[in-house]
């Protein structure tokens, strides 16, 4: 009888963890952008919060002497739901959003980019440290002039130019640029002068119109209007990956910089202009 409650109860929990987990989801659904790393250190905390649990009460069954058949079902309960229920929430975050995601599953994008500061090129912060990179899991940089995408984007927006530079720490709007340099935050603003002459923040690239054939490709370079709201081509090579470039200096229409990825391809033959 006492076995058959506990079941019981076990069941009714699950049940109600399984809504909360599902109210949840929709919530980040419907409500705002879909934040994939979100989800993911929610999944994270509720297993550290199960794990805290469950040794609690391993290390508190190691002073209990005499358990009695009671005592053995509680600890036995009490250590395995909230597990149980932490790895059910994780499996299921991980198949909701795979299902949700704009990219449906998980993606590996690349863009190759370079910042010109009044004719100087600036470089982000070298990483430091085991993770190698700046930036989250999704979107980061490894201190290679790349822009990588890799996970599940829940939501395209979450991967845009302004939510790059914000994930390594800087800023970038349509006037406004930041960016964390090895010595110094470099900062500029529209109306800034470059060797006397007014200057305007603002970004071009270089994108392959025929990634199909990779034999030879043909790109060509635009100048974006709305760049921080700028969205990288999905391969995971570049070419026929993008090559960014933003510039703050006087305006124009075109611009003379181009990623050593692009001019590489160029050199092989790979690659040519429109």
């Amino acid at each position: 009888m006492f076995r058959k409650k506990v079941f019981l109860i076990v069941s009714i929990l699950l049940l109600l963890l399984f809504s909360i987990a599902y109210a949840h989801l929709e919530e980040e659904t419907h409500e705002k952008k879909i934040d994939a790393e979100s989800l993911k250190s929610t999944s994270i905390r509720y297993i550290e919060i199960a794990s805290f649990i469950s040794i609690a009460l391993i290390i508190i069954s190691l002073y209990i002497k005499d358990k009695n058949e009671k005592i053995k079902w509680i600890l036995f309960f009490g250590i395995s739901i909230p597990i149980a229920a932490s790895t059910a929430y994780l499996a299921y975050s991980t198949v909701y959003l795979n299902l949700v995601s704009e990219t449906q599953g998980p993606v590996h994008w690349h863009a190759d980019y370079e910042i010109w500061v009044c004719g100087k090129q600036i470089e982000l912060v070298k990483p430091k440290g085991l993770s190698n990179r700046i930036g989250s899991p999704l979107f980061h940089d490894h201190g290679d002039n790349r822009i990588h995408v890799e996970g599940v984007v829940a939501d395209t927006r979450n991967v845009d130019l302004h939510s790059f530079f914000e994930t390594v720490g800087g800023n970038l709007d349509k006037d406004i640029l930041e960016i964390p340099a090895e010595k110094e935050v470099v900062k500029v603003k529209n109306g800034g002068l470059c060797n006397g002459e007014e200057a305007k923040l603002q970004a071009f690239v270089y994108k392959v119109i025929n990634p199909d054939n990779a034999k030879s490709w043909v790109f060509d370079q635009e100048k974006i209007g709305n760049f921080p709201e700028h969205i990288l081509s999905p391969y995971s090579n570049v070419p026929p990956g993008d090559c960014i470039i933003i510039e703050f200096g006087p305006e124009s229409e075109k611009t003379r910089h181009i990623c050593a990825t692009y001019k590489a391809a160029m050199d092989r033959g790979e690659l040519i202009g429109s």
